[in-house]
């Protein structure tokens, strides 16, 4: 039977994967099941199902903007009031910048239906805080669980991974550690730079999922928690292979839970290539973010491509959300980096 790595062989990514197209346009996957695991069993396949539609632009009237600002990574969630919440980070703004920062706040909007089109913008939620010990201008990729009635939010300050909590899930406050800083955990200094981090509940624990540059090489790492305060030490859940060990090669995890022995890690290597010589930002290539399958959330591969590679979608830093039993995908704005979109997720 044809293996998971055998089927990607096969068809390329040109076949694996229609082209990404902006918000309004046609199907952006296209796939058959493929056998898991050297033909134990079969996996489905993530498949957007319709057409995009735009919930988030490049908002331009707030005091940090530049031409140059980019909507990326971000978190959407219902809010207790029953609006639909997405905070991205801003990257290439002047936020911090005067004080050797970084250039990134939080950018809010929110949506009175998951389904609707352009939502309104809220301007600038949250900037960093550097008497909390925040890097100026560093935050980065929140992610937003709700567990009974508290919304926990996780995020980056480009050195550390931090929390925050609400009653309501529009007004977070910081949690501060016993050190008067918000950092809980990292896996070393800027270059490194711990981010992307996101929450995963199995078996009663919860699963943080991040990135960060170790060792000088780029990989998905994990730790584990009951209570948002006490963490396991880091283990690497997925490095190498095809999607290379760069300092871009493993951003924005996000996995997904679809059954106790069926876990799906999306990776993204690349927002879409650009001519760097002439800064042309909003004419990119296709986005590439990889799909792994595990038995087990603790591994989807350490240069096992054959064992755990699915395949490759032409999204950025998806983040798929589940609601009234349909599952949606919100990812970057292909080719010009300028919103998030949404789309419906199928599995075939």
């Amino acid at each position: 039977m044809q293996t998971r790595r055998s089927f990607i062989k096969a068809v390329g990514l040109g076949a694996a994967v229609a082209v990404a197209t902006r918000a309004g346009a046609a199907p952006a996957v296209q796939n058959s099941r493929a056998d898991v695991g050297r033909g134990q069993r079969e996996v489905l396949m993530p498949q957007v199902d319709g057409v995009w539609w735009q919930v988030a632009g490049n908002p331009m009237d707030h005091t940090y903007a530049t031409e140059r600002q980019e909507p990326v990574d971000f978190a959407a969630w219902q809010a207790a009031d029953g609006t639909w919440q997405l905070w991205s980070c801003l990257r290439r703004t002047t936020a911090g910048i005067d004080d050797g920062g970084t250039g990134r706040v939080f950018h809010g909007w929110e949506g009175q239906h998951l389904t609707d089109s352009d939502w309104r913008p809220l301007g600038i939620v949250m900037e960093s805080d550097p008497s909390l010990g925040e890097t100026p201008g560093g935050l980065q990729a929140p992610h937003v669980v709700k567990v009974g009635d508290t919304y926990q939010m996780f995020y980056g300050d480009w050195l550390n991974i931090c929390h925050a909590v609400s009653r309501d899930g529009k007004t977070f406050e910081r949690t501060i550690q016993p050190d008067g800083r918000t950092g809980m955990f990292t896996e070393g200094d800027a270059v490194v730079n711990t981010r992307d981090i996101m929450m995963l509940e199995h078996d009663g624990r919860w699963y943080g999922y991040y990135t960060a540059f170790s060792n000088r090489r780029g990989k998905v790492l994990v730790r584990t928690t009951t209570d948002f305060t006490n963490w396991s030490e880091p283990s690497i859940v997925s490095f190498s292979g095809e999607a290379g060990v760069g300092n871009g090669s493993s951003e924005c995890p996000h996995v997904v839970k679809r059954g106790p022995k069926d876990f799906y890690l999306f990776k993204t290597q690349t927002y879409g290539r650009y001519d760097r010589d002439n800064d042309d930002l909003r004419n990119r290539g296709l986005p590439e973010t990889r799909v792994y399958h595990s038995e087990d959330p603790m591994m989807f591969g350490i240069d096992q491509d054959d064992e755990y590679l699915l395949t490759v979608l032409p999204v950025a830093a998806p983040e798929v959300v589940t609601f009234e039993g349909q599952q949606y995908i919100f990812a970057l704005n292909a080719h010009q980096l300028d919103g998030i979109r949404c789309a419906r997720l199928n599995w075939v």
